[in-house]
């Protein structure tokens, strides 16, 4: 079969039999409900917003299988043109990132659903494969083309119209089927293995917090004697340990951090941490950390060796190690400052004991407390914490340091897998989807 030019730069040529049409050639255009997130509740019908397209249920949702908030039933006679149909595709009109742009779903099932806030709904109405469309959807040549679209700054909007005229690649009908077939068999495959890889990360994962907390509360020394910590979630420690609260053992800054009009001081080049610089698992985003004309006050300054303790967001409660290799920094946005009492504890001890189960216990105690998750530093103050001698803190700091480290190096290896598979399942996609390759049995 002879190949032909198809009009999309970043693509050379397609089979001769094959079109290329806009979207708004062959789909209507709607938008989802004008709700927010509190017009949501538990029961009713269910609807598909924004947030479930980024982190939950991009390509396919089914409503049976995935959970899906839900609305009042009042709008299946109020909001009846955001009702979604068997494979109408929603996409989110915002992202806060560019390679987040273009990110949809689609219902692949005949329940009745509705696309809720910051939604586009896309519906065929000519006789198209929709499990066809959504992998073309979820090509980079798809994407790519939404990329160079979308505006803004901090957030970037998909509008109907960068829809209706953004390209799409159309085999035949029957080559269409074909080829979804061919892709739902090959990309379960690799589906499955990166699911087996993060299987055994989250093994790998819970292994080092078993790890962490056994070394943290019970010792090197499995024969040594014990005793009764005093207190419920900790239990048995070795019997020359004792228990204090943090505040003997930190010295932790009550402010809340520096801001924009910070006092000044005489640094050519300091650095702000941000709440939104820490990941999930405590980690800094060294590529984050940024740089800043104006000063900030002495009493944010970080040393080295200070722990950094989240205090809201979605990282409450998570800790960073702050080691002295961005040069002068500071911290903000609620986070808390602790520097070590060097008479009595080995800093990176007492961070390991943040890692450990034990810790996430009290944090889920202190939750209880309120409806909004805070730990201020008066909450921190009265945090237990189990207190070796201090040649055993160090002791025990070393040993985790390599095992940790190896633990580390396991999952950093099945993450590159798992990155791997990622990337050959979207060049595959890409492949079939601009018919560089051809399934077996067409030309």
């Amino acid at each position: 079969m002879e190949a032909k030019s198809n009009g999309i730069k970043w693509i050379e040529e397609i089979p001769d039999d094959w079109e290329v049409k806009r979207l708004g050639f062959f789909f209507t255009f709607g938008k989802g409900l004008g709700i927010t997130k509190e017009d949501l509740q538990d029961e009713g019908i269910p609807c598909v917003n924004y947030g479930e397209i980024h982190s939950k249920y991009g390509f396919e949702v089914d409503p049976a299988k995935n959970v899906l908030r839900c609305v009042d039933r009042k709008y299946l006679k109020t909001g009846r043109e955001s009702l979604l149909k068997y494979g109408d595709f929603i996409f989110a009109d915002t992202s806060e990132d560019i390679e987040g742009s273009g990110n949809f779903t689609y219902l692949n099932s005949n329940e009745k659903t509705f696309a809720g806030y910051h939604t586009i709904i896309v519906r065929v109405k000519e006789e198209l494969n929709h499990r066809y469309i959504a992998y073309l959807f979820d090509s980079i040549t798809f994407r790519t083309q939404i990329r160079s679209k979308v505006w803004g700054i901090k957030v970037y909007s998909i509008t109907k119209q960068i829809l209706k005229n953004t390209k799409m690649i159309l085999p035949p009908l029957a080559e269409q089927k074909t080829i979804a077939a061919f892709l739902d068999s090959q990309c379960t495959k690799i589906d499955n293995i990166i699911a087996k890889l993060e299987q055994q990360i989250e093994i790998l994962k819970q292994y080092k917090t078993s790890l962490i907390t056994e070394t943290v509360t019970k010792g090197l020394n499995e024969t040594a004697p014990k005793k009764d910590s005093g207190i419920d979630w900790i239990g048995e420690i070795p019997a020359h340990w004792g228990v204090k609260r943090i505040k003997f053992l930190l010295k932790t800054v009550l402010q809340y951090g520096a801001n924009e009009t910070g006092i000044p001081f005489d640094n050519e080049n300091p650095r702000y941490i941000r709440i939104t610089d820490i990941t999930s698992d405590g980690r800094l985003k060294d590529d984050e950390v940024l740089s800043l004309e104006w000063k900030i006050a002495k009493s944010y300054i970080l040393k080295d060796k200070d722990i950094l303790f989240a205090r809201s967001g979605a990282t409450v409660g998570k800790t960073f190690f702050y080691k002295n290799k961005y040069g002068v920094s500071a911290f903000a946005g609620y986070l808390i400052k602790a520097s070590i009492n060097k008479d009595m504890n080995y800093p990176k001890f007492v961070y390991y004991y943040t890692l450990s189960s034990t810790y996430e216990t009290w944090k889920s105690f202190i939750f209880t407390q309120a409806t909004i998750p805070n730990i201020g530093a008066d909450k921190y103050n009265d945090c237990p914490i189990i207190c070796p001698p201090h040649k055993e803190q160090k002791s025990i700091a070393d040993f985790l340091d390599g095992k940790c480290k190896e633990i580390s190096n396991l999952i950093s290896k099945k993450q590159q897998s798992i990155d791997t598979m990622k990337s050959y399942k979207k060049s595959l996609i890409y492949e079939y989807v601009t018919g560089k390759k051809r399934v077996k049995g067409h030309p």
